[in-house]
């Protein structure tokens, strides 16, 4: 066995030799036709940590989502997407409280601001105010001229709600949150 090992090692050693001398084409960091396209790795405008927000949401990561939102605050300011996203990771954390202070802050900011309109509402419901929101979620249904089916359900859970109207346990439906374009979301009713 020892003769033969030898007998090749020669061998073994050229081909390992050869092995390092390849000489295929090999990628430059120099090489200009080779470029990833702009998009890749780029967010507009700092949205990285709303779009990271929205996803943890769905994920249902609130706590994380809340963080995200914090910092999308910190990045852009505070517009009303940001502090209705905030608001909507309090309220999917069960802060009723915290979470009806953002909406109506979004509010003062932008009085026809439909996401917050519906939230709020939402909140409103939960809170077993149903006057109100059955107020604002009118509101949210004009500005939005009728076409969400998420303010519909949630007016009409409202009104039914304010009109005493008695549920089954299975049957009672709770706002809860949805996606909305662009990766953000809004409340509605799962009627």
């Amino acid at each position: 066995m020892r003769q033969t090992v030898q007998k090749h090692a020669p061998l073994v050693f050229i081909m390992i030799a050869l092995t390092a001398c390849d000489f295929t084409p090999r990628l430059d960091a120099g090489d200009d036709d080779v470029t990833a396209p702009a998009s890749v790795g780029e967010l507009d405008d700092g949205a990285g940590s709303l779009i990271t927000g929205d996803r943890l949401m769905e994920a249902g990561e609130y706590e994380l989502a809340l963080r995200a939102y914090y910092r999308a605050g910190v990045e852009d300011g505070l517009s009303v997407d940001v502090i209705t996203a905030i608001g909507a990771a309090n309220l999917a954390l069960g802060r009723l409280g915290q979470a009806e202070e953002q909406f109506r802050a979004a509010l003062q900011r932008q009085q026809d601001f439909v996401p917050a309109l519906n939230n709020l509402g939402a909140v409103l419901i939960e809170r077993g105010e149903y006057g109100e929101a059955r107020r604002i979620l009118e509101q949210a249904f004009a500005v939005d001229s009728g076409s969400s089916e998420t303010i519909r359900d949630n007016l009409r859970l409202a009104i039914a709600r304010m009109e005493n109207q008695v549920y089954d346990e299975t049957e009672q439906n709770r706002p809860g949150l949805i996606r909305r374009g662009g990766g953000r979301y809004t409340l509605q009713s799962s009627l």
